[in-house]
């Protein structure tokens, strides 16, 4: 026989137990809310080369899931708007459509992320939208410099107009995903990769500024000591490849989120 006061105690503990799950983060889980507290953040996160806006789904939905907005855009003549493609689409095609993302939308106050090719195109942008640019993140990324194209920094580029994906083997992808993200990748115009950025510096005046590096990746180690050198950069270094927001979207995203 259960005693009423006994019986009501449980009922509250089990009610309070519901209600403390509910308002627990759970990082990658749909239905989360934001911490009390915490203020909702917009991000545009810009995709490397051969990829598309798909490679951002896993972080997009941990950020989504914590309250934050998120535009992912896909570039011209790539994955889903690879009917686009034409050797004229080049870097000043691609930085057109993430500024055109950002003034239409009427973004402000955001995150602006680009993970690889994708930190060519972001500098670009910055030259646009500088003040609406709350933290500039390069991503495991290319960091250029006035007149730099990307293959000036080492980057590949095939002898014809267009130029295919690197395997995501030899990018260090983990073993499950890698059938995966070559399936998904198209080949990019040549001269996405030839042209020559032109920039002020204003990226370098934005206040904060960030690089993730892969540590399984070495691609960008020497990227990395650069700007680990300027103490106006905050660096992490994340245990994986270079695709980082498909290997360690967890992680990713709580860096990003730590950066808004």
């Amino acid at each position: 026989m259960e005693f009423p006061k006994l019986r009501h105690t449980r009922r509250a503990l089990i009610k309070n137990a519901a209600l403390a799950a509910l308002a627990s983060p759970v990082i990658g889980q749909g239905g989360t809310t934001p911490q009390p507290g915490s203020k909702p953040a917009t991000f545009v996160l810009v995709h490397g080369a051969w990829h598309g806006g798909w490679c951002w789904q896993r972080v997009n939905d941990r950020l989504t899931a914590l309250g934050h907005r998120v535009f992912a855009p896909t570039l011209t003549g790539v994955c889903e708007r690879s009917h686009l493609d034409s050797p004229s689409v080049d870097l000043s095609t691609h930085i057109r459509d993430v500024v055109n993302e950002i003034r239409w939308k009427d973004l402000e106050n955001f995150v602006l992320v680009g993970h690889s090719y994708g930190g060519m195109v972001i500098s670009g942008v910055a030259e646009h939208v500088a003040s609406r640019i709350a933290s500039i993140v390069y991503l495991d990324a290319f960091v250029p410099k006035d007149g730099q194209s990307l293959v000036d920094q080492g980057g590949k580029v095939d002898a014809g107009p267009f130029t295919a994906p690197i395997p995501a083997a030899k990018f260090v992808v983990n073993e499950a995903d890698r059938a995966w993200v070559d399936n998904k990748m198209t080949p990019q115009s040549s001269a996405c990769f030839t042209e020559k950025i032109k920039l002020t510096g204003t990226y370098q005046k934005i206040a904060r500024k960030a690089f993730i590096g892969a540590k399984n990746f070495r691609g960008f180690a020497t990227t990395l000591e650069m700007v680990r050198s300027d103490p106006s950069w905050k660096t992490w270094v994340v245990d994986c490849g270079h695709d980082i927001m498909i290997d360690k979207p967890d992680e990713l995203t709580s860096i990003l989120v730590g950066l808004t």
